[in-house]
């Protein structure tokens, strides 16, 4: 019975409650050990009985072995493996030992894992128990997090319990919390009075005293005649009780629990057991004194702290010999994964043979994800004496770490590394890993200068790798704006005599010329082009996406982005989706498929959490400011704008400043966005400044600064007839229309060239300033014409603010035009427009969560809402409604 426990339990039935109404809820317990975290899980699982409830625990013992949580709460479950799609089943059976393959995304398998228990979800409500989650093995503890922050609509609750004082996964995961602290004075008294061993009267004072209301200690702590005061001895107090209890058995139990101690599988403990002469009749009396109890195939010990009690009482030579019979175990079942973690842990010292058992088994195909390939070259490491092989191994980790997402580990594994690595190749090798892991984290300053030191180390040994790891500090160079380094790479390259040099000169030659605004950047730019075309490696495509971008070429940048993104989706590749999105999202915003581009953005921002890529959760959030921009949705603008401005002059401060300006602009603050605009052309990195030079004309004319935009003006002219697109020329037209007397002319060659492709947003903003022109010069009939167009436009990306000026215009223009009615229609979320959007190609639920990291249940409820706000009833409809307009999808009448 639980004491004192009421607003706890009624927190965690109003998330049954929740889960048997088809919602999801998740919630973290933390507190100190013997707190009661064990207790109310227990009690859950009472009160679930009308529920299906899956239960894992961590354990000290596993928390090597990759996936061994996974196991134990999913491994009921295989049977309904074939349900999932191809990929994911392959990922968890991969996962959960059912199959070899190193070569899975450790993202996968937590859509897998989601999609599994949505899965068993629609049967009946489902409760997962997570215990002592702080020894969870990492891998277990990864998926499990990244598929419970994607519940949503499913009938399912989640329990992880966690030591205040060891550290998890979910310490940072963004998960609601429960804090369990001690038990009240009363309650802890009632607790006392539990004990099988009744406290005298008075001593009780003093155990309460000593226990500070912790169940475990009350329960536990010996009454002898001489309660200790100190409240922090109680845990060594509790552990020496348990000590105690495992010196009274018999010694053939002893050996027993001690191999229990390092497998809790039974079908394992018990054969490995038998090897050192104990039978299934020795658990009894461990069994009896409670220390112990076989649940559902496992051996779960009473505590935790069982385990430092066993390993006290127990002598090296008996925990050897535990690992040496359950390696011959699992030798002869097979599993050489687990005979080469079990030889691992019989080592002493340095091992050759233990690593090299490692190394095979990470090597040839028959481990569970790439999570493993990292811990298992990691442990053979440490078993190494030798240093340049001990160095080799740990970079293959630091790799294999890489690989997978796990940046921190990486950079750890790869620092390690280099401690023990003296060859140029071998350092050059751990320079690509920490380059990696530093881009990723923003801090391309820093990639810069590891791979341009690296190049040149090796530049006589090995050429073609030189001139790759220039170009990767070319590329670094160019994602921190800084154009001398690009300069000193490109100058580095040529004198190095590598064979890419040409291709780092063309990088640096593209990138200074954008920097400048003046000199000749396309000619570079489709030289790299050119010369990567047909390239299919995922980091090649995206920076040829990159420069299709900087060509004003959204169209291809958008179909590369496109292939990448159903790749990575039909894949599961979550990491690859986090680096692709960014490009899809620009290309998106500029091709004026603005739903789309905010979806994906979105998607790309929780992904990049997940991933812990930090430079692509930049690009997106300017994507998502500049589309709040365009909307007129000023607070969010700023919100989102705050960290880029606050970081200083890069890139991103750069697109979040134009930002902020168009949102001025679009608002009729013309003053403050000429101020910003004119400080942006005077910083570094103007080249991303580019797409904000007809903002800046724009914003001069207003406030009388003709001389300022004339100069802008130019620049963008001269930028525009290099790229040759109609739409850019189109923009040079209208910048020039503002700015002499030839209006009429340019304006008219502005409105046919939109016509002819391009950002149909730029497209209405010309047709409303010639509008307004032509209302000015009385051309009244010509000038309803072109707003119309741009209205029409405007209300249908949700431009308000400019939607706004053109209803003006065209009231100025003697016409009755109705306010847009912005209530009538509710607008999607992103995550409704993603769905949304695959439903209507005929994609069924399960296809879509596939691709979106979504449970197919979840699925379904974001089309139940977004059915009515389309007003449509059925999928068929649905699909009638997008290719009415498949532009401009998403919303009933757009």
């Amino acid at each position: 019975m639980l004491h004192g426990r009421s607003e706890e339990t009624a927190r965690i039935d109003a998330m049954l409650g929740q889960a048997r109404a088809g919602r999801s809820g998740v919630l973290v317990l933390r507190g100190e050990a013997g707190i009661g975290k064990s207790a109310l899980l227990d009690d859950a699982a009472a009160r679930a009985d009308d529920m299906r409830v899956l239960r894992t625990d961590g354990t000290e013992s596993e928390t090597g072995f990759p996936f061994s949580g996974l196991h134990l709460l999913l491994g009921r479950q295989t049977g309904r493996l074939d349900a999932l799609p191809a990929p994911q089943a392959r990922a968890l059976r991969v996962a959960l030992g059912q199959e070899t393959g190193g070569d899975v995304d450790r993202y996968l398998v937590g859509l897998a894992v989601l999609t599994l228990l949505a899965e068993l979800a629609e049967e009946r409500p489902l409760l997962c128990l997570v215990d002592d989650a702080h020894w969870l093995d990492p891998a277990s503890a990864e998926a499990l997090i990244f598929a419970v922050r994607r519940l949503d609509a499913e009938a399912i609750a989640v329990i992880v319990a966690v030591r205040t004082d060891e550290p998890s996964p979910f310490d940072r995961a963004g998960l609601p919390e429960l804090p369990i602290g001690p038990l009240a004075e009363s309650a802890a008294a009632e607790v006392l009075a539990q004990r099988s061993d009744p406290v005298p009267g008075h001593l009780r004072p003093d155990l309460l005293t000593e226990a500070q209301g912790n169940p475990l200690a009350l329960l536990e702590l010996p009454v002898d005649g001489e309660p200790r005061r100190v409240p922090s001895s109680r845990f060594q107090r509790l552990h020496e009780v348990f000590a105690e209890r495992v010196r009274r058995l018999p010694e053939a139990t002893r050996r027993l629990l001690v191999v229990a101690a390092s497998s809790a599988d039974a079908s394992v403990v018990f054969p490995a057991a038998e090897r050192l002469g104990c039978t299934r009749d020795d658990l009894a009396p461990a069994e009896q004194a409670q220390l112990v109890r076989l649940v559902e195939g496992r051996l779960v010990l009473r505590h935790p702290l069982l385990f430092s009690a066993l390993r006290e009482t127990s002598e090296a030579g008996s925990r050897l010999a535990a690992h040496e019979a359950l390696a011959e175990v699992y030798a002869a079942r097979g599993d050489v994964c687990s005979y080469a973690w079990h030889r691992s842990a019989m080592a002493t010292g340095p091992d050759e043979e233990a690593a090299v058992a490692l190394e095979t088994a990470a090597s040839t195909g028959a481990v569970r994800g790439s999570a493993a390939v990292s811990a298992m070259y990691e442990r053979a490491a440490e078993l190494t004496a030798d240093r340049a092989r001990r160095g080799r191994r740990l970079t293959v980790a630091a790799e294999a770490a890489a690989d997978t997402g796990q940046l921190d580990r990486a950079a750890t594994l790869a620092d390690q590394a280099a401690d023990h690595v003296t060859h140029p190749l071998q350092l050059a090798d751990i320079a690509l890993v920490r380059a990696a892991v530093l881009d990723s984290r923003d801090r391309p300053r820093e990639a810069h200068r590891l791979l341009s030191d690296a190049a040149v180390a090796v530049a006589d040994l090995a050429p073609s790798l030189a001139g790759h790891l220039l170009f990767r500090a070319g590329r670094a160079a160019a994602h921190a704006g800084d154009f001398g380094a690009l300069d000193r790479t490109a100058a580095r390259a040529e004198e190095l005599g590598v064979p890419s040099a040409h291709l780092v000169a063309a990088l640096s030659r593209a990138f200074a010329a954008q920097n400048a605004l003046t000199d000749a950047s396309v000619a570079p730019l489709r030289v790299l082009v050119e010369e990567t075309t047909g390239c299919d490696r995922h980091l090649e495509l995206l920076d040829i996406g990159w420069w299709h971008i900087m060509l004003a070429d959204f169209d291809s940048a958008d179909d590369i982005a496109a292939r990448l993104a159903a790749v990575a989706r039909q894949q599961g590749a979550a990491g690859l989706l986090a680096s692709v999105l960014p490009l899809l999202a620009c290309a998106q915003l500029m091709r004026g498929r603005h739903d789309d581009a905010e979806a994906n953005a979105t998607e790309g921002l929780r992904i990049a959490a997940d991933t812990g890529q930090r430079r692509h959760a930049v690009t997106l959030t300017t994507v998502l400011a500049s589309l709040a921009a365009i909307r007129g949705a000023e607070q969010r603008c700023v919100e989102l704008t705050a960290e880029p401005i606050a970081r200083g002059v890069t890139p991103g401060n750069i697109h979040a400043a134009g930002a902020l300006s168009l949102l001025d602009l679009g608002l009729g603050r013309y003053e403050a966005a000429f101020g910003r605009l004119s400080g942006m052309l005077g910083a570094r990195h103007r080249g991303g400044a580019m797409v904000s030079l007809p903002d800046l004309v724009e914003a001069a004319t207003r406030v009388d600064r003709p001389a300022d935009g004339l100069s802008a003006a130019r620049q963008y002219a001269e930028w525009a007839g290099r790229v040759r697109q109609p739409w850019t020329r189109a923009i040079a037209l209208r910048c020039q229309a503002l700015l002499d007397g030839n209006a009429d002319d340019r304006y008219a060659q502005a409105v046919a060239l939109h016509q002819q492709g391009g950002p149909p947003f730029e497209r209405a903003r010309t047709e409303l300033l010639y509008g307004e022109w032509l209302r000015r010069a009385r051309r009244i009939s010509e000038a309803r014409i072109v707003l119309h167009s741009a209205l029409e436009i405007f209300d249908r990306l949700q431009a308000q603010p400019w939607s706004a000026r053109a209803r003006a215009e065209l009231r100025a223009a003697g016409e009755s035009v109705r306010a847009a009615d912005t209530g009538a229609v509710q607008r999607l979320t992103p995550q409704e427009h993603q769905v949304v959007q695959l439903a209507a190609r005929g994609l069924s639920n399960r296809e879509i969560g596939a691709q979106l990291f979504l449970s197919p249940r979840t699925v379904g409820y974001h089309l139940y809402k977004a059915y009515p706000k389309l007003g449509v009833g059925s999928r068929s409809e649905l699909a009638s409604l997008v290719a009415a307009r498949p532009e401009y999808p998403a919303r009933a009448g757009a």
